[in-house]
C-alpha cells in the first residue's frame, strides 16, 4: 500500500507565532516519514479569527503579517488567511472541513482541466504538487500539542460531533513531551479510543518550553526573546510595540 498524501494543519492564536510552532511541523514531518505510512506535502498555519476573543490577543492584521514574516525561510509551510478573513470565528472542525474541501477540489479540477476556474485568493496556500495534478488523494491532519488533545475531556468545550469530525474524519498528529502519557488519556476516552488508529503521538524528546504566553510576559517585562522567535518577527514586534514591547533587544 502507498503512503497517504498529508498536507499538517496547525490552528491557533500565533500571538506570537514562535520557532517552538515551526518546529512542531519538522518533528511531525519526521516522524511520519519514518513510519513509512505517511507523506507530508505541505504544511498549513491557520491563525484564529479576531472573535476568539483570547485576552491579549493582537489583531489579525498584526499576526498574518508576523507569521508570513515566521515562513519566509519555510520550503513547504504556508499561511492560509482564510480564518482570518471570515465575517466571525470558525470552530476547529469547519476550518478543518474547508481545507479538506478546497483540496479535494482542486485535485478533481486538475484531473478534468478547470483548475483556471478557481479564485487564486482561496487556493493559494495549497501545495505546489497539489496545484500542479496530483493523482492520489490528499488528506488534511491537525497538528497539536498534547494539550489540545487533553482540552476535548474539558466539560463543555468541544462538542462530540466536533470530536467525531476532527478525529474520524481528518485525524491529529500530537507532538507531546517526554515525560507525558497521552496514550493513557485517550484510553480513558471511548470517542478518541474509537479513532485511535487515526491519532498519531509524536514524542518530542529535545524539550523545548517556549510558549508565547511567557514571550509575552518577557516582552512586558523589557527582557531579551531573541532566538525563541524568528529575528524578522522579533523585528516587527518591536516596530510596533506589540505586546508591550517597549525596547529593542538586538
Amino acid at each position: 500500500m502507498s503512503p497517504v498524501k498529508v498536507i499538517l494543519l496547525a490552528c491557533g492564536s500565533f500571538n506570537p507565532p514562535t520557532n517552538m510552532h515551526l518546529r512542531m511541523f519538522e518533528i511531525a514531518r519526521d516522524h511520519l516519514h519514518r513510519l513509512g505510512s505517511h507523506v507530508v506535502i505541505g504544511g498549513l498555519i491557520s491563525p484564529v479569527h479576531d472573535g476568539y476573543g483570547k485576552k491579549d490577543l493582537e489583531a489579525a492584521t498584526h499576526r498574518l503579517a508576523m507569521v508570513r514574516l515566521a515562513l519566509q525561510n519555510s520550503d513547504w509551510i504556508k499561511l492560509s488567511d482564510w480564518e482570518c478573513k471570515q465575517e466571525t470565528w470558525n470552530r476547529t472542525k469547519q476550518v478543518l472541513q474547508y481545507h479538506q474541501n478546497h483540496v479535494n477540489a482542486i485535485l478533481h479540477s486538475s484531473r478534468n482541466s478547470h483548475f483556471d476556474k478557481l479564485n487564486e485568493d482561496d487556493v493559494h496556500w495549497v501545495p505546489d504538487n497539489v496545484r500542479n495534478g496530483c493523482e492520489d488523494s490528499v488528506q488534511i491532519k491537525l497538528l497539536c500539542g498534547a494539550d489540545l488533545l487533553e482540552s476535548f475531556g474539558t466539560p463543555g468545550l468541544w462538542s462530540d460531533d466536533d470530536i467525531e469530525a476532527i478525529v474520524g474524519q481528518h485525524g491529529l498528529v500530537v507532538i507531546t513531551r517526554s515525560n507525558t502519557n497521552p496514550l493513557e488519556f485517550i484510553y480513558n476516552s471511548d470517542m478518541l479510543t474509537k479513532y485511535m488508529s487515526n491519532i498519531t503521538i509524536v514524542t518530542e524528546w529535545i524539550r523545548n518550553e517556549v510558549s508565547s504566553t511567557k514571550i509575552r510576559r518577557a516582552l512586558r517585562r523589557s527582557e531579551s526573546v531573541k532566538y525563541l522567535l524568528p529575528d524578522k518577527v522579533l523585528d516587527y514586534i518591536h516596530k510596533h510595540h506589540l505586546y508591550g514591547s517597549k525596547s529593542m533587544h538586538l
